[in-house]
């Protein structure tokens, strides 16, 4: 799996790259970016559930959740929650993965992709900064 994972992680630093040539992508833009991506080859994918396709695309997602899972850790600065959450979801979408590669079922897809546009949506939607000492108006 070394060399699958290098895939995804240079996957991941390819659309750093190519997100704006001005300014460095946020780890949440990427990641959003990255299972957005993703989500439209799974989607690509249902259209050929007997192509080579199919199979490469189920497991290039479940790449990425594993890079997903892996970050995880102690150190990241999301609450715990979210962390379980995101681990949670990253064991769903291996079971997921082997199921709909076992059955070749392209319906199989559609949580997945689900999955990463919801996830993606919400790495997108960004709070704005409020300066020390300004409270939001309510």
């Amino acid at each position: 799996m070394g060399s699958q994972a290098s895939v995804a992680i240079s996957g991941y630093q390819q659309t750093q790259k190519t997100v704006d040539t001005n300014r460095e992508a946020t780890p949440a833009e990427v990641d959003a970016i990255v299972l957005r991506q993703a989500a439209e080859r799974l989607l690509k994918a249902q259209q050929m559930p007997d192509d080579e396709f199919f199979e490469e695309s189920l497991l290039y997602n479940q790449l990425i959740w594993t890079v997903i899972q892996s970050e995880m850790t102690a150190e990241n600065p999301l609450s715990e929650e979210i962390k379980a959450n995101l681990i949670s979801l990253s064991i769903f979408v291996d079971k997921q993965t082997a199921k709909a590669i076992g059955t070749r079922e392209p319906d199989l897809l559609n949580t997945l992709i689900n999955i990463n546009r919801n996830i993606s949506m919400g790495l997108e939607r960004t709070v704005p900064e409020q300066p020390v000492g300004e409270q939001p108006e309510l």
